[in-house]
């Protein structure tokens, strides 16, 4: 399975990730007031870029993704320049979260959207196989060239064809927290290794703060735990062979990661609502109840889009309620995890390309900034847009790291184990998280799936 950095990236590539990110963290909040850059999300009617658009009015396009709440209304604003540029009508289609399996249905039904966002990878190279994606057009190539590093590109392309723009990227290595919270604690420095962060909890708990907000109905921001400790613990080179089911899941360094989680999802006392109410609460929730309410949670894990739902959510301002800092070092470096949305073409229209080119452009990543909550893989674009100067940082690290972000690991994997709510890994690590003791019988389960989702069993 692909990732972002290539197979001979090393330690080192990672370890100046890191480095980079945890630079642009400590710039954006010593740099961070209200001078944030505002826009009205409604672009111009006129592309400074000189990006032109065909007239596709008359015609209504269906474009489908995952978001809800404020990411879906964020998106709505590129489309409503999309429309504005081309007089072309998009409706919008939530897939939830079993996205492969919902527009698996729609196509098997012959009413596929015109496009649709994966936010599994792995699902891009299955729909690939399957002939259900259409190649992007010349005008989506050339500016999916002109804009996006080879990294970026390539993971839009399945077997020397090219499929996909990765026109939203993700940051999934930050842990935000409650300025108020820390104060009334006493906590005057953010933890950077994980004994730290525990003992950041700790103090929290002890002083009277849920320490530790999980959004653990979400089977996906389990994943993005485990994965954040399994790169800093296990190092790159593992990382990649579990990735691609390699090495097994009862490989002893999924142990020692398992265990590591553990001595947080051990601590009922330490997580917003315990166990049980982690594993009631939804990712939106785990924001909202980190920066607002008579009780806040004072830290909540989750990437970057989390700004999102602090701006769209809550009355916190980001850099002085809401702040940053990077995953915690569980081995000798903090982790760097990236994601994204693929945006891909599932009718071969000329409405779809027209999309895809949009979102591969300058334009589209400008207006989709402005509004907060996104990162933009896109190179060319003009990083003044982000709406604060958080996400303008980390997104700007985003881009000089260049390709050396490992890609998040359940992403790469077939839908069946990586991207399916109730099933594969998104339930075995909610047992876990149930039952954090199970280590061993956490390691068969996840075995167990990955091989039938793999082909290996």
């Amino acid at each position: 399975m692909r990732t972002t950095s290539s197979k001979n990236g090393t330690r080192r590539a990672t370890r100046t990730a890191a480095a980079l990110l945890a630079g642009a963290l400590a710039l954006a909040l010593s740099g961070c007031g209200g001078d944030d850059n505002k826009s009205d999300g409604g672009g111009s009617s006129e592309s400074s870029s000189g990006l032109k658009l065909p007239s596709l009015s008359g015609q209504t396009l269906e474009v489908a993704a995952v978001w809800t709440g404020a990411e879906q209304d964020n998106f709505m604003k590129v489309m409503d320049e999309f429309k504005k540029r081309t007089g072309a009508k998009v409706n919008f289609v939530p897939t939830g979260n079993n996205t492969s399996t919902f527009l698996g249905t729609k196509i098997q039904g012959g009413k596929p959207p015109d496009v649709a966002f994966l936010p599994q990878v792995g699902v891009l190279h299955q729909f690939a196989d399957k002939g259900w994606l259409k190649p992007l057009g010349a005008d989506a190539k050339a500016q999916l060239t002109k804009n996006f590093s080879k990294g970026w590109v390539d993971l839009g392309a399945w077997k020397g064809t090219q499929y996909g723009v990765y026109a939203k990227a993700a940051n999934k290595s930050l842990v935000w927290y409650n300025t108020n919270a820390f104060d009334a604690a006493g906590i005057s420095a953010v933890p950077k290794t994980w004994k730290d962060f525990l003992s950041t909890a700790q103090t929290l708990s002890d002083a009277g703060s849920p320490a530790v907000s999980i959004g653990g109905a979400d089977g996906w921001t389990l994943t993005d735990w485990f994965e954040n400790v399994y790169l800093s613990q296990a190092g790159p080179d593992k990382y990649d062979q579990l990735a691609a089911h390699k090495i097994k899941w009862t490989d002893p360094s999924v142990k020692e990661a398992l265990t590591t989680l553990a001595q947080l999802w051990g601590k009922n006392d330490l997580i917003a609502g315990g166990n049980k109410g982690a594993l009631n609460t939804e990712f939106p929730k785990s924001v909202t109840q980190t920066f607002s309410g008579d009780t806040p949670a004072g830290m909540v894990f989750e990437g970057d889009f989390v700004a999102a739902n602090i701006n769209g959510d809550t009355k916190a301002k980001l850099g002085t309620d809401a702040k940053v800092f990077p995953f915690p070092a569980v081995g000798s470096e903090s982790p760097v995890v990236s994601g994204g949305d693929v945006a891909v073409a599932l009718k071969d229209s000329k409405g779809a390309q027209a999309l895809l080119t949009f979102l591969a452009s300058t334009d589209a990543a400008e207006v989709w900034a402005a509004q907060g909550g996104i990162l933009s893989p896109n190179k060319e674009m003009d990083q003044s847009k982000y709406k604060d100067a958080i996400t303008k940082q980390i997104a700007q690290q985003l881009i000089a790291a260049g390709d050396n972000f490992r890609f998040d690991m359940s992403d790469q994997a077939p839908a069946a184990f990586g991207g399916t709510a109730g099933v594969g890994e998104w339930k075995d690590l909610q047992d876990f998280l149930r039952n954090p003791k199970d280590v061993a019988g956490t390691q068969q389960k996840l075995e167990a799936d990955a091989a039938k989702a793999y082909g290996s069993g």
